[in-house]
């Protein structure tokens, strides 16, 4: 399937039913196929051939979405740009695609100033809102593109260029495929419950796991709701105003969402499931969700290479038979979902048995066709026929995948691995902590020691020496932080993750200074 298969799918459904919605405003299903066939027109008299590349950059914004699909509708190549990113590593990113077409919005107007003189491919500018410099204008470049059915057909089955994050180094790009797609958005369908016409709450940015959310919501003819900024209060309004019955959060926000004051008057009845992925999450914050908001959260595990569906498990798997909460499952990842094979294997390429730690690693259809322009990347990755994630973790005896860390955040202190995650899952069982770090850092004695950065609840207190001491009598000396900051904040991504390569070199900066 084309991602355009979806649009015209959920339009067979009902051409006038609600597509995207964002402010008030709604755009048909009809609207946004016309939307696709002017857009697809615009760049094809632009000079895109199927097979370009073309980039959109731009926040939450339903125009900006719906030219996903004119860019799949011209057979060309949809690269989601991370508004987020330093101005160098989507100047790189673009670089490394060779994008022919950037749609940006007026926003990231300076930014697209200063990277577009460098890029010598990018030869058409688009700007979705107003007049600037060196780009056209939106509504000049598709005036006169009549809005009939128009369709080009793509090169190969490559829809999707997704940059990773350049924290090792130059960024890479995924290179994902419509079957790709077609699999992730199947698996979607078969694991989490949907009734009737979905209604889909949009907070997290488009360019990531929200985005390809969509997918599966309109081959079911649902409405998406698009928010331009994450706003919680706001986020209970349009879940009540629209009756929402899927959305999906980080952690952080969920955790945010638990202390926010209007969550107990919310009427969340409409809700379906709320998916949380993207960064592990407290096992004790996962409990007081399924309490509070309702037995409807749903997780999923996937990365950029294998996106969104490696594993899952759906709201009823946090329950057992007799309605309990499932507490021994609550750290899992879920269940590998049905068309995806997952292992663990050591270092040796090894497949190892039930609950031996090692490197998850995944094959099937949901697995990218490699890494763009980087033949070396991927044979890294696709090493002994598998795969690997760069994460650790285990199976257990009822085939639930449990993560235990990054492969690079496992600490070596005195001879002994130590996994952070199972410490921050400690600690975030802390009644003051809201948020937490743990990584490691250079020590002469103990090789790395244990240092973990804590962020506290409002109105809260705790001390670094209570926090270890909480620490050491749930876990032992070895695994206790030898060092406690107590930050206001944690850094973080656009989609929520803590970034520990920035607490990491600004810790070394304060020890070296």
């Amino acid at each position: 399937m084309r991602l355009t298969d979806y649009l015209d799918k959920g339009a067979s459904l009902g051409a006038t039913a609600p597509c995207l919605t964002m402010n008030g405003n709604t755009l048909t299903y009809q609207h946004v196929r016309q939307l696709s066939w002017q857009i697809a027109r615009a760049l094809d008299s632009s000079g895109v051939r199927p097979g370009d590349k073309v980039a959109i950059l731009s926040a939450n914004d339903t125009l900006a979405f719906a030219c996903v699909f004119g860019i799949a509708r011209a057979g060309a190549v949809w690269c989601p740009m991370n508004p987020r990113n330093e101005a160098a590593e989507n100047r790189e990113l673009l670089e490394l695609f060779d994008c022919a077409c950037l749609i940006f919005h007026s926003a990231f107007a300076p930014l697209v100033d200063v990277i577009a003189p460098q890029l010598p491919s990018l030869t058409t500018l688009v700007c979705l809102d107003e007049n600037v410099d060196g780009a056209v204008r939106f509504d000049d470049w598709t005036r006169d593109c009549p809005a009939t059915e128009w369709q080009a057909e793509p090169v190969d089955d490559v829809i999707m260029l997704v940059g990773t994050g350049g924290t090792t180094g130059r960024p890479k790009g995924v290179r994902l495929t419509g079957h790709n797609i077609e699999v992730m958005t199947a698996l979607t369908l078969m694991s989490y419950p949907f009734e009737g016409r979905p209604r889909y709450l949009a907070l997290a940015p488009l360019t990531h796991a929200a985005g390809v959310l969509c997918f599966p919501i309109m081959a079911l003819g649902g409405e998406i709701v698009v928010m331009p900024a994450p706003d919680l209060a706001e986020f209970l309004t349009l879940l009540e105003r629209h009756r929402v019955t899927h959305a999906f959060l980080p952690p952080t926000l969920i955790y945010m969402l638990l202390d926010h004051p209007a969550l107990s008057s919310a009427d969340l009845v409409s809700l379906q499931c709320l998916w949380y992925g993207a960064a592990p999450m407290s096992t004790a914050r996962l409990e007081q969700a399924l309490q509070r908001i309702g037995p409807v959260m749903g997780q999923l595990f996937g990365q950029s290479e294998a996106p969104m569906m490696v594993s899952t498990l759906a709201p009823k798997d946090h329950f057992r038979p007799d309605g309990s909460i499932a507490t021994e499952r609550l750290s899992s990842a879920g269940r590998p979902t049905p068309l995806t094979q997952v292992a663990i294997m050591d270092r040796d390429g090894r497949l190892l048995p039930t609950g031996e730690r090692g490197e998850i690693v995944v094959r099937g259809p949901l697995v990218m066709a490699g890494y763009h322009k980087n033949p070396e990347a991927t044979a890294e990755a696709s090493r002994h026929g598998w795969h690997h994630t760069g994460d650790i973790g285990y199976l257990d005896a009822d085939n639930y995948l449990f993560i235990v860390d990054r492969a690079k955040d496992m600490i070596i202190t005195g001879g002994f691995n130590v996994y952070s995650a199972e410490v921050e899952q400690t600690l975030l069982t802390h009644p003051a902590v809201q948020d937490c770090a743990v990584i490691g850092l250079p020590d002469d004695k103990w090789g790395e020691r244990v240092t973990a950065v804590v962020q506290i609840h409002p109105g809260r207190t705790a001390t670094a020496a209570e926090l270890r001491e909480f620490t050491k009598e749930r876990l032992g000396a070895v695994k206790t932080p030898k060092q406690v900051e107590i930050w206001p904040d944690l850094p973080r991504s656009k989609i929520g993750k803590v970034l520990k390569a920035e607490i990491r070199a600004e810790l070394r900066a304060e020890s070296s200074g």
